[in-house]
């Protein structure tokens, strides 16, 4: 999967679901003046088009690579019928669903209530979360999308967390250097629904 590569389109019939190896696919809403905002992201711990476990064929939010890697594709009608099958895919998909709107709902909550440096060091972490090592490749025009600022802003907010010595941050890439740091930093915009997914999936 390479950048940009768009894996679920807006308004479209999903042909296919994604389950992601490495890498990390954005979902985002876009404004009537076309303006994208991410609300949730994937990684390796979940699937793109979570829409068709609700007997839905389309969504009006985009789904693209962000982070380059690849995965297992299937189309739909295999993954429905395997679903209406084997009942505990069928709970298993749909508790990982529920941890998407939670996660969907923790986005809001830090776009409304959290600083542009919580809101970065909360996204750093969703990215180390699904990175192998400390490296995460990460844009300014991306991390721009992902908090709902200016490219300016974000580039005033990387300088601050480096400062602090939580990261290193060079051209297209954010290296994790104290992830305790950067959990305090976040405050209360991370931790919750990934304490959520634990909680529902671990098992």
């Amino acid at each position: 999967m390479s950048v940009n590569d768009v894996l679920v389109e807006q308004d479209r019939p999903i042909e296919h679901v994604y389950f992601v190896e490495d890498g990390i696919a954005s979902v985002v809403t876009i404004s009537p003046a076309g303006r994208p905002l991410e609300v949730s992201n994937v990684g390796r711990e979940g699937m793109t088009g979570v829409s068709i476990l609700f007997d839905l064929d389309r969504t009006p939010l985009r789904t693209f690579v962000q982070v380059a890697g690849s995965g297992y594709r299937i189309q739909v009608p295999a993954l429905l019928e395997a679903v209406e099958t084997r009942l505990a895919l069928r709970k298993r998909l749909l508790r990982y669903a529920h941890t998407v709107m939670i996660q969907t709902a923790e986005t809001a909550l830090s776009l409304a209530h959290y600083t542009i440096n919580q809101r970065l060091a909360r996204w750093i972490l969703m990215g180390h979360d699904r990175a192998d090592g400390n490296d995460v490749q990460l844009t300014h025009d991306f991390l721009a999308l992902m908090l709902g600022v200016r490219r300016s802003g974000v580039s005033v907010a990387l300088a601050f967390l480096e400062g602090e010595g939580m990261i290193r941050a060079s051209r297209g890439l954010v290296v994790v250097r104290d992830r305790a740091k950067l959990i305090e930093m976040a405050g209360g915009s991370y931790g919750r629904s990934e304490a959520e997914y634990a909680r529902v999936l671990a098992a």
